[in-house]
């Protein structure tokens, strides 16, 4: 049995394949495809601007949320016809960072929809060694299914989030109102920020103040500074958020934040890019600086858990939607920045 799946076979070469359908073997699971989002990273990953961990022929779709429709001996607890997605990071276990408590950043990762067959397709099969590890998640409450596949941006900004731990009565400063400014917006909001200013685009201001920000700008440079620290009594800001890979904003976000405050450089940056950054601003202003990195497999049940109950209502973020055979609308949409997300639907 056949089904369509977007396969990448090179660089700039991402095609509708007629492909064998999958079959569970034991200990596995088949999920049938009902909703995968598109972002940033797949545009890199089909332009080959993104290579590592990249396998060719593999099919995309890391932001993925199905419903299982058959599940191979030995699987228990399991429903067939429960909605579920899963952690997408693979890891080894037995790395010095899965034995941290950093399978995420695993020495021997693999990631669904980069090197693992992903969810841009009919049907995606959760592996034995994905299902020993608990990268399943069944789904307890129903939702959206394009809701649903915004688990894995969402997993990954609470990973974010968890290193500046926005705390009641703190501001933040959010830098980018893409998607992912979005979601972190919106989870500094749910952590009881109380002044949430966002930095970005014109046409993105609106949505950030939908989904939490108290004030947002279309500012940059030195007026940006002006405006928070104008805004903060002159303090700055308890949390800073990078949430685009602008070079001029790593040093600009130091700036930003107050004394003692904590600075996460979230986005990625382009590859070996450096950047000029007063050294000073952290000795002196005792800030904490981190990053963050795809996420845990407890951070994709957190994600799951807040989605399905409602507590973070970031439905609004889909706004285009397109049948699997229209991938190519699919992929323009999102290169031209159409609306915040574009998802596919497989199955429509």
């Amino acid at each position: 049995m056949d089904m369509t799946a977007a396969v990448l076979s090179g660089i700039d070469d991402l095609a509708l394949k007629r492909v064998p359908r999958p079959e569970p073997g034991p200990g596995e699971v088949l999920l049938r495809m009902e909703a995968n989002t598109i972002c940033g990273t797949d545009l890199r990953i089909i332009s080959g601007a993104k290579t590592s961990g990249v396998r060719h022929g593999v099919v995309m779709g890391h932001e993925f949320a199905g419903r299982v429709e058959a599940v191979g001996e030995g699987v228990e607890g399991v429903p067939v016809g429960a909605q579920a997605t899963c952690s997408i990071v693979l890891s080894c276990n037995h790395c010095p960072n899965c034995l941290n408590g950093r399978e995420h950043l695993c020495e021997n990762l693999r990631l669904f929809g980069y090197s693992i067959d992903g969810g841009m397709a009919e049907y995606m099969l959760v592996p034995r060694e994905a299902m020993q590890n608990g990268n399943l998640v069944v789904v307890e409450n129903e939702l959206p299914a394009t809701l649903l596949a915004l688990t894995e941006p969402v997993s990954c900004v609470i990973n974010g989030a968890n290193q500046v731990r926005v705390q009641p009565g703190d501001s933040v400063v959010v830098l980018g109102t893409g998607p992912i400014g979005l979601l972190h917006i919106a989870l500094a909001k749910l952590a009881g920020a109380t002044k949430i200013f966002a930095s970005g685009r014109a046409g993105r201001l609106e949505p950030a103040l939908a989904l939490g920000a108290t004030e947002a700008f279309d500012l940059t440079g030195e007026a940006l500074t002006r405006e928070v620290l104008a805004r903060t009594g002159g303090r700055g800001a308890d949390v800073v958020i990078v949430a685009v890979g602008d070079l001029a904003l790593a040093n600009q976000a130091l700036q930003l934040a107050a004394i003692g405050g904590r600075v996460n450089y979230f986005a990625g940056f382009p590859k070996g890019s450096m950047a000029e950054m007063d050294p000073n601003i952290i000795h002196y202003n005792e800030l904490v600086v981190s990053g963050g990195s795809n996420a845990r497999r407890t951070d994709v049940r957190r994600a799951v858990e807040l989605l399905s109950s409602g507590r973070l209502d970031v439905s609004s973020l889909v706004t285009h939607t397109f049948p699997l055979s229209d991938l190519d609308g699919a992929i323009a949409a999102v290169r031209d920045r159409a609306g915040l997300k574009v998802a596919v639907l497989p199955q429509a």
